[in-house]
């Protein structure tokens, strides 16, 4: 479950990207996260694993308190959430391989069972048989893919997007769409930040909209 109590953030010099929203969503719903550019959606999602910390408020993360952990503790905390931000992150002087099996090194997972997690999450995105490429060889919407299937690949129980179809064309995002509710399906959370209001059209999700920090909509 994810909790936001009255969590404002601020940036130095004043700045206030969310003014004391409040929401809950369930485990396992598949929520849209809406709104004007600046309206304050990626700072929300980078609260949600610890990337970001609110000015104040409490958020809760499966149960724990995400503003008052240790830093110590968030590496933990982010074993259960899967995160595609806007820029992928790729290493692009690594293999496909390389960039998915990441976290699962980090994880301390042994190879064998690395291995068996990579092939799967590469088959859940349409890349199987392409892991010994590298991502500059790949389109868009094929590196998109692979940053999905990173972020997944510890079947993490939530997962955040941060407009994942954002410069893809119409197919490739619809592809891209299909690939967040095949995971909803199977159980997970999913919140996803995106301009396109008819990406998850099928589903009819429920949306949350923002407003210059404000929620408007939920």
């Amino acid at each position: 479950m994810i909790v936001f109590e009255s969590v404002t953030r601020r940036y130095p010099g004043g700045y206030t990207a969310l003014d004391g929203i409040s929401f809950r969503v369930a485990p396992g719903e598949l929520v849209m996260l809406s709104g004007h550019t600046g309206a304050g959606k990626s700072t929300l999602l980078k609260l949600i694993p610890g990337i970001e910390r609110p000015t104040s408020g409490a958020i809760h993360i499966n149960g724990q308190n995400v503003s008052k952990m240790p830093k110590r503790s968030i590496p933990y905390l982010r074993r259960n959430i899967g995160v595609v931000l806007q820029d992928t992150r790729l290493l692009f002087d690594r293999s496909v391989y390389d960039n998915i099996v990441l976290p699962l090194v980090i994880a301390g997972q042994p190879p064998s069972v690395a291995a068996r997690r990579v092939a799967a999450a590469l088959e859940l995105v349409g890349l199987s048989g392409r892991e010994g490429e590298f991502p500059a060889g790949l389109s868009g919407g094929e590196q998109q893919r692979l940053a999905i299937a990173r972020a997944f690949v510890n079947k993490p129980s939530i997962l955040i997007a941060d407009e994942p179809t954002a410069h893809l064309d119409p197919v490739y995002a619809s592809e891209i769409a299909k690939i967040f509710m095949s995971f909803n399906e199977a159980g997970v959370t999913v919140l996803v930040a995106t301009h396109d209001v008819s990406l998850f059209s099928q589903s009819s999700p429920r949306r949350i909209v923002l407003d210059h920090g404000k929620i408007v909509e939920q």
